[in-house]
């Protein structure tokens, strides 16, 4: 008699405890072999009921999306505090991101694999916060070059695509890192800050790479 008071919980909770399960469902699985009838099973609820609160499979693997995608973005965020050093911060940044992948390989999986290859409105949601991710870069570089005490008004074409390498190498770089054992996410975010930062520290001290000159072709009489 007691059993039925100890399954009732808020609607919020249960469908946080849904898509728990479906985020380790599409994760391990891939969408396309996910099943809501898995789903179900591993949350501890009827397949029905999964139905009635997110409607589909397609709604149920976008609010996965949607709610891991924030989750990482914030993550990110709140890992960055804004009153240290222009490296410092990207360090921080960087460990924050790393930390989070690494202990949530289900949900990089779904976010870094499964969302973009199934489909225009899943891989939508993954571009968003990649935008989000990527803005927040962007103003950690201009941090940087302001804190250089040089023109703040890089190229935004440069500063752009700086950002976008950053994040991808990161993206990468944590894919790479969750499927090698023994690599901690502290040594990722090292790796990838001596990959970037002695070059990004170059540039904002005015010693920027440049490639070199191309030499006229000699012609032998």
């Amino acid at each position: 008699m007691g059993a039925v008071k100890t399954k009732r919980m808020p609607r919020a909770v249960r469908e946080q405890q849904m898509l728990d399960a479906a985020v380790q469902i599409f994760g391990r699985r891939g969408y396309m072999t996910a099943s809501m009838d898995e789903v179900a099973e591993v949350a501890g609820v009827s397949k029905p009921l999964v139905y009635l609160y997110l409607n589909s499979k397609e709604d149920l693997f976008t609010a996965c999306i949607r709610r891991e995608a924030k989750a990482l973005v914030e993550a990110v965020r709140a890992g960055v505090r804004p009153e240290l050093p222009a490296d410092r911060q990207l360090w921080e940044g960087l460990g924050a991101f790393f930390a989070h992948t690494a202990e949530h390989p289900d949900a990089w999986s779904v976010l870094h694999l499964q969302a973009r290859t199934h489909g225009e409105p899943f891989a939508a949601e993954v571009s968003a916060m990649r935008a989000e991710i990527v803005a927040f870069v962007t103003q950690l570089i201009l941090a940087a070059a302001r804190e250089a005490h040089r023109d703040p008004d890089l190229p935004e074409r440069e500063v752009a695509g700086l950002a976008e390498a950053l994040v991808g190498a990161a993206e990468s770089l944590a894919a790479w890192a969750n499927a090698t054992p023994g690599v901690t996410a502290r040594q990722a975010a090292a790796t990838l800050m001596n990959f970037a930062w002695a070059g990004l520290g170059d540039l904002m001290a005015g010693r920027p790479w440049s490639p070199p000159q191309e030499q006229p072709e000699s012609h032998a009489g």
